[in-house]
């Protein structure tokens, strides 16, 4: 198999990218900015490859209030890996712009592209955690309200702006993905090869619809899926997840199961089933690890008055109170 050499100009191009990523070991890939009427001048926390920084201490004093974990470099592992996964990719773009071969010039975008999105989901995934599970007993408890910061972008959070976006080792990264996608289309123009930004696209698909996490419920906004009604309610909500990534959103279980009788394509393509934790309605339960109990007592939006718990024995207080039965999950999705 023949091996065509890059040009001279593009591998000038990763080389060059190449030495630009060692100043990313210096300097924030991304900040979170928050902005309120008590802080006119904002704050900000930065994320370095191996470290937090910014107004790390006011930020998580104030996270105490709302029942957020307090953040610390020693708590994350990516902090004690990135620095190394850097450092790897300096050495493949010089490596690469040595060799000057196409191959690895192919598997080089392929490899980084892949970091790229593997860190980004991980990212969301270290919001998601930190924004959803909340201690219980906080001094302010908003029913439905999770504080999960923005991926990229803005996001309002009670009266503070959040703004999320990456800073200089952010765009560095990003710079040089871009001179990577340049350098190889203009490689493979040359010849007539498939070009892997194919399989790049493949492998993005498929990432993102392995992204089957459930979502929380945003009371007065979300709709249910079945009835339309607005969920006003989050305390009998019911998600289903799809196969592919999809989410309906029910506010009873009631709902739920007469929506799955009606579309036999939702129940063919269910992933994983969630309902909110009765008491604590932000989180989200798997059906298979739940237990459910019914009354009248309980009072849901459409009259199935089914509520779900994490354990056992909060279910048999709270259903005692609500002179309630216990129910099996293989008994309501038959």
């Amino acid at each position: 198999m023949i091996d065509y050499t890059m040009n001279k100009t593009n591998r000038i191009l990763v080389a060059l990218s190449g030495m630009a990523l060692i100043i990313v070991l210096f300097v924030p890939l991304w900040q979170i900015d928050l902005i309120a009427p008590q802080y006119p001048e904002g704050l900000v926390l930065l994320i370095y490859p191996n470290q937090l920084g910014g107004n790390v201490d006011i930020i998580n004093g104030l996270n105490h209030y709302i029942g957020m974990k307090t953040l610390h470099t020693k708590d994350f592992f990516e902090f004690k890996i990135l620095p190394y996964c850097i450092v790897f990719f300096v050495i493949a773009f010089l490596t690469t712009a040595i060799l000057g071969k196409k191959r690895w010039l192919n598997l080089l975008f392929i490899l980084f592209v892949c970091f790229g999105i593997i860190a980004m989901i991980d990212f969301w995934r270290w919001e998601y955690n930190y924004g959803h599970n909340l201690d219980p007993n906080a001094a302010i408890i908003v029913p439905g309200m999770v504080y999960q910061p923005p991926l990229i972008g803005y996001k309002q959070l009670l009266n503070f702006a959040a703004y999320s976006m990456p800073n200089v080792g952010g765009w560095i990264f990003i710079g040089a993905g871009l001179i990577l996608l340049f350098c190889v289309i203009k490689e493979n123009k040359k010849k007539k090869m498939v070009s892997p930004i194919v399989s790049i696209i493949f492998i993005t698909l498929v990432m993102s619809s392995c992204n089957t996490n459930p979502e929380p419920f945003v009371v007065g906004k979300d709709n249910c899926s079945y009835c339309k009604m607005t969920i006003s309610d989050a305390r009998f909500g019911v998600e289903i997840v799809t196969n592919k990534g999809k989410i309906f959103k029910y506010d009873d279980v009631k709902c739920m199961l007469e929506s799955i009788e009606h579309d036999k394509k939702i129940k063919e393509n269910i992933k994983d089933i969630y309902t909110a934790n009765y008491l604590s309605p932000i989180e989200l339960i798997n059906v298979k690890e739940a237990f459910f109990a019914h009354s009248i007592e309980y009072r849901s939006p459409m009259g199935g008055n089914i509520a779900a718990f994490k354990n056992e024995e909060t279910l048999t207080k709270i259903n005692t109170e609500m002179q309630g039965s216990v129910i099996k999950w293989e008994m309501l999705y038959k």
